[in-house]
């Protein structure tokens, strides 16, 4: 392939990873109202470890891990998966797909604060705009009142601000999933990566998803919730992963937080044409402010400098 081709096909990665987080951000509404958060969890990391058993055999031409690639491993299931999981499930859980799709277009400009954090980056005015933006969209969405569906009233309320706050939780832990994700991919295969850090999140939730377990009524769960989970996790666990770091090879960090925007989208299509959710006019408003952030943040500049 010619390196134009590559880069393409990287975007292209990229896009549908996105895409599918989104979308499984969204599905896993009717996941948590059948089967408890972190047994959920843990059965998306198991059937996703089983279904890449052969990823985790290191590559004769990989070298040793060090030290510093374990610790990022670490930290890149503790916050990517682990935290986002059990932060994204509870948070949908209390509040709609469409308010958890705008609080997510809010990842480019947290990438942003977080690359000023830890890697120095430079934060271009504009940059700070779209930040503006994103906080505005989700200061609106917090008072459009409670989800599309389900009880109303002053309990409702505090359900959907708290379920707002979680999502904005796994929004942190997914900008974190993005900085420290293309650390990685200079040392490890997307493969590699992405077994490695199932296996951390399988690990860390484990002793929760047992306790549950024991307990658990598994004749419960209709057979079209299975193939739902059975989605959820190869998605969650495999697909997404795969892509985003196959992505992340060939496209600078900063660069690729263009393609978040597919998350909010998606997650907000299968809201409304799948679980029959509804856009209030605070809501569209909110998700107009928070698309118009991803716009400022990714826009490319006009520069002859180099990177």
């Amino acid at each position: 392939m010619t390196p134009a081709a590559q880069r393409l096909a990287a975007y292209a990665c990229l896009a549908l990873s996105m895409s599918l987080v989104g979308s499984y951000v969204a599905l896993s509404k009717p996941l948590v109202a059948a089967i408890p958060v972190f047994l959920l969890a843990w059965l998306r990391f198991g059937i996703g470890g089983l279904a890449m058993l052969h990823w985790l055999r290191k590559p004769h031409d990989e070298g040793a891990l060090t030290g510093q690639t374990r610790r990022l491993l670490f930290l890149e299931s503790f916050l990517g998966n682990f935290l986002f999981s059990i932060c994204m499930l509870f948070g949908v859980s209390m509040t709609s797909a469409v308010a958890a799709g705008v609080i997510m277009a809010s990842i480019p400009a947290v990438v942003a604060l977080l690359s000023r954090l830890f890697l120095q980056e430079r934060i271009a005015s504009r940059t700070w705009g779209a930040i503006a933006c994103a906080a505005t969209g989700i200061a609106l969405l917090a008072v459009s009142g409670s989800p599309s569906h389900g009880p109303t009233g002053a309990g409702a309320f505090n359900q959907a601000w708290l379920g707002n706050l979680l999502v904005f939780g796994a929004v942190i832990c997914e900008a974190s999933y993005a900085v420290i994700g293309k650390k990685l991919t200079g040392a490890l295969g997307p493969k590699r990566i992405t077994s490695l850090i199932n296996l951390w999140g399988f690990l860390l939730v484990t002793p929760f998803g047992i306790y549950i377990a024991l307990s658990f009524d598994f004749s419960a769960i209709r057979t079209g919730t299975w193939l739902l989970l059975l989605f959820y996790s190869l998605a969650a666990s495999v697909w997404t992963v795969w892509l985003w770091m196959t992505g992340l090879k060939r496209v600078p960090a900063s660069q690729a937080g263009v393609f978040t925007v597919m998350l909010p989208v998606s997650a907000a299509l299968v809201g409304v044409f799948v679980l029959d959710e509804q856009l209030s006019g605070l809501q569209f408003a909110a998700f107009a402010l928070a698309l118009a952030g991803v716009v400022l943040a990714t826009m490319p500049v006009k520069s002859t400098a180099g990177r």
